[in-house]
């Protein structure tokens, strides 16, 4: 795995701050921090399309990020556990590791459309 694939897997993790952030921020500290997680996840997204397949790029962010902010809801903040939801995100998942498998690893050249 190269050094864009893990910009991905990190503007992910920021992606589900932001998201939880946007549903549970009262504060101004809360605030800005999703502000900042907003920021940094698509900064490094949109670095790493720079780099790689952008349709897999973000295919691959709003996959993991929607699965990360529904299981950080269900095990964090009381989400009801649903057996058909969690079935459809694995589903949702299988899709995103699929795309990545058939993704050639190859980078694009600085400049090339």
């Amino acid at each position: 795995m190269n050094a864009n694939w893990i910009k991905v897997f990190i503007a992910v993790i920021f992606e589900v701050f932001w998201v939880i952030g946007l549903k549970h921020a009262t504060g101004t500290v809360e605030w800005i921090g999703t502000i900042i997680a907003i920021i940094i996840s698509f900064s490094l997204m949109i670095m790493a399309g720079r780099k790689l397949p952008v349709g897999t790029v973000y295919a691959i962010f709003v996959g993991l990020g929607t699965a990360g902010t529904v299981f950080s809801e269900i095990l964090f903040f009381g989400e009801p556990f649903k057996l058909a939801k969690v079935l459809l995100i694995l589903l949702l998942l299988a899709g995103v590791i699929g795309l990545k498998l058939v993704t050639k690893d190859q980078t694009t050249k600085e400049g090339e459309a």
